[in-house]
């Protein structure tokens, strides 16, 4: 791997790892600690995840162009100063405009690490993403393993883990970033090019497809929210629960490297890797439904963690390929903005299934999210292609 990818994939680990010292407990922190109802802490995330959508898109769009380093310093530069703000004031209602303000900050960044990390490989085609995937992980495993630890102890020290994790985030970005060149602030004709019948397409391709996208991160994130709450209620402790994160981000950095080479032996299409990917999202949440003991969840985490290792990554591959030169900033802001919609939607559609009706409904619900996945996943990219082309292109490694 070249080693400007080392260097996202550094700063990567360490801006999740910093993040996960808190977005696993935001929940439980919220209804236990705030003592706001589980719809009220629903909202207060969905207000964070609709600032990142709008980050998302901004920075996408901003990627395109001043290129990737300034779009991540900015993004950087607000994420920090609404942390410094959190540390120093997280009661109630302060702890919702530090919200609001830290999902536009980090909504910027993320677009601009991936739309990067294919500009510098891309002859590693789904690895690069693979790549920025697992170092998400590896960070998610540190921070909420150390995260249920502080909690225990301490709320008021998650906060500024928080804060210290993104200031060295912003030395390895200053220092790190500032040679990486990024090719999609250079194109001019960037715009030009979306507006051709193929860029229109391959738009509308994208759209469909984070349809499914948006409805798998819906359900997803269930885990951080009804369910981290859930789990709460059955005598489950914090460190159990982000024991079952740690594990989740474990998984994914030791089984990475085997799942790619199984799919490269398969010779696996990106469509069909995320159709085995919501499949076995469909069995997590059948096992997690019916769970009542901490056994019960660490089964369906471990497999809720393989079908994410399948989904995650391949669509924003797919983005990139699709994505007109010049374009690639926004079609990762699309994407991102996507998930960000997933997570913005998830706990506000969550809490209200669970308060109005039961548990036991909300896992209904998410089954039949599952099932308009795979139908948008199956569709997508029929508009690209008359019959004998779709005959003989497939994404592959």
């Amino acid at each position: 791997m070249p080693r400007a990818l080392w260097l996202l994939i550094i700063g990567m680990a360490v801006n999740v790892t910093g993040s996960s010292f808190l977005w696993p407990l935001n929940t439980i922190y919220i209804h236990d600690h705030l003592g706001k109802s589980l719809s009220i802490a629903g909202v207060v995330l969905m207000l964070n995840s609709a600032a990142s959508v709008i980050g998302n898109l901004y920075g996408g769009s901003l990627f395109d162009k001043i290129g990737g380093y300034k779009s991540i310093i900015l993004g950087i530069s607000i994420t920090l100063s609404a942390l410094i703000g959190l540390t120093l004031w997280h009661g109630w209602p302060a702890y919702i405009i530090f919200q609001i303000i830290i999902g536009f900050g980090t909504g910027i960044i993320f677009p601009s690490m991936y739309a990067m990390a294919g500009s510098v490989w891309k002859e590693g085609g789904r690895k690069a993403f693979n790549a920025i995937y697992v170092a998400q992980n590896l960070g998610v495993a540190i921070g909420a393993a150390l995260g249920g630890i502080v909690a225990d102890y301490s709320f008021e020290y998650i906060f500024l883990a928080n804060t210290i994790m993104y200031v060295i985030f912003m030395l390895i970005a200053v220092f790190g970033y500032k040679g990486i060149s990024s090719e999609s602030a250079k194109h001019e004709n960037n715009h030009k090019a979306a507006l051709t019948e193929t860029g229109r397409k391959n738009l509308y391709a994208i759209l469909i497809l984070c349809i499914g996208y948006l409805l798998c991160w819906v359900a997803y994130v269930q885990w951080q929210t009804t369910i981290a709450a859930y789990t709460q209620e059955i005598n489950i402790s914090l460190t159990q629960y982000s024991l079952l994160w740690s594990i989740n981000g474990a998984i994914i950095v030791l089984g990475q490297p085997l799942l790619n080479g199984f799919l490269k032996y398969m010779a696996a299409t990106l469509k069909i890797q995320i159709l085995i990917g919501i499949g076995i999202f469909t069995v997590a949440f059948l096992i997690a439904g019916n769970a009542d003991a901490f056994s019960g969840f660490l089964v369906a985490m471990i497999i809720l963690t393989i079908g994410e290792m399948f989904i995650w990554p391949a669509v924003p591959t797919i983005a990139f390929d699709l994505a007109p030169k010049g374009r690639e900033g926004f079609y990762q802001g699309i994407v991102n903005s996507t998930a960000t919609g997933g997570r913005m939607i998830g706990p506000i559609l969550g809490g209200l299934l669970v308060d109005l009706y039961s548990m036991s409904a909300l896992f209904y619900v998410l089954v039949g999210l599952f099932i308009i996945a795979a139908l948008t996943t199956i569709s997508y990219d029929r508009i690209l292609r008359t019959k004998k082309e779709m005959e003989q292109k497939t994404f592959l490694v």
